[in-house]
């Protein structure tokens, strides 16, 4: 029971969790996406009413999460690909760390830039 604890406070099995789980969030998001881009299809009156509603703060606060979502998968995939091209070494835990940071250094960014 110990060891089975202990392989999953491991910071490359939160890891695959946040990949994981990004990937999930994002598939979900896909449909709202293409239904998104549907509304150029519609006209442009439909297009720009859709544009207002993308202007409210819960929705920008939304855009930031997906901006970290979207950080946070790209990181854990070039985390997974490390690891199927390079030896495991122990500095390759730094790169978990530094994949998460530059994940939110991204949200933030992008939280900036609509500010």
């Amino acid at each position: 029971m110990k060891n089975d604890f202990r392989a999953r406070n491991h910071p490359a099995y939160w890891a695959f969790i946040v990949h994981r789980g990004s990937g999930v969030l994002l598939t979900l998001f896909l449909p709202l996406h293409f239904w998104a881009l549907g509304q150029a299809l519609q006209g442009a009156a439909v297009l720009d009413g859709f544009l207002r509603w993308t202007e409210y703060p819960l929705v920008k606060f939304a855009e930031i999460g997906l901006v970290l979502l979207l950080s946070a998968h790209l990181a854990g995939g070039v985390r997974l690909l490390v690891l199927e091209f390079l030896e495991w070494r122990e500095w390759q835990k730094t790169l978990l760390a530094a994949a998460a940071g530059v994940s939110l250094v991204a949200a933030l960014a992008f939280m900036l830039n609509l500010v």
